[in-house]
């Protein structure tokens, strides 16, 4: 598979302190193509919006003169579907990590929730969102984990709060779409991802895996990164069999 580097997919990161679990993958990926890494860093005084990381995104790939791939897990995902939604001509595919059929519900969610229900402190139900999104870890494990999460209700784009959580449509995208997941994500189940299928074209693509939690990319970089590479390759295929169309369809556009 050959990649210009000015074609390079790029990978959505809006969660900074989750940048950690994404450097297996990345690292992977990026030895078999060329791998843009794109990441949203919100200052604590901005107001939480994703459509303020949505626009910084647009800032970043409009110099690109033709679609490209999106990745991202999480929140990264959640921006690169709406992305793909609002610029389609611009997007080539997009994969989606840990994302569920309402896009909007991530680990915020449920902890925002379970804060409303439950009579117990933030670290109690850090430590459960822990288990979670990582299984059964060690004490101290779990203590680093816990600062991360704090960190993440910090610094992530988000509009989910103890007072509102944040909705947005379900469905899909008019490119080739992957989704991936792992079987015992507690985060994004297995009836969250299958319920994609309604929304999956033909070519469209949805993997799970067997292990692996919320982070499931972390813990099996090699096994969730060839899959992408496969999906990478099919799409590529397919643009070359409809190349001359779609420069048709590209020039109508413009005009």
């Amino acid at each position: 598979m050959k990649i210009s580097p000015s074609a390079a997919p790029v990978w959505i990161n809006a969660n900074p302190s989750f940048k950690c679990f994404d450097r297996r993958i990345v690292r992977y990926l990026s030895n078999q193509v060329p791998l843009a890494y794109w990441e949203y860093n919100q200052d604590q005084d901005e107001a939480s919006s994703l459509e303020i990381a949505l626009t910084l995104l647009h800032d970043y790939i409009k110099s690109r003169d033709q679609p490209i791939d999106l990745i991202g897990h999480g929140t990264g995902g959640l921006l690169g579907l709406l992305y793909a939604r609002k610029y389609p001509h611009r997007v080539k595919s997009l994969t989606l990590l840990g994302v569920g059929v309402n896009p909007a519900i991530d680990w915020q969610t449920h902890y925002y929730q379970m804060r409303k229900l439950l009579p117990c402190s933030q670290e109690m139900l850090l430590a459960r969102m822990v288990q979670m999104m990582f299984g059964h870890q060690n004490r101290k494990n779990v203590l680093d984990l816990i600062k991360i999460l704090k960190q993440d209700l910090s610094t992530s784009p988000t509009a989910h709060s103890l007072y509102q959580l944040d909705r947005v449509d379900v469905g899909g995208v008019s490119m080739p779409i992957m989704v991936c997941g792992s079987e015992n994500d507690g985060i994004v189940d297995r009836p969250a991802l299958e319920q994609w299928s309604d929304y999956l074209k033909d070519d469209d693509e949805l993997w799970v895996n067997s292990a692996g939690h919320h982070f499931f990319h972390y813990f099996f970089p090699e096994q969730t990164g060839r899959q992408i590479i496969k999906f990478w390759q099919q799409v590529d295929t397919q643009s070359t069999v409809t190349s001359p169309k779609s420069e048709a369809l590209e020039e109508i556009y413009h005009h």
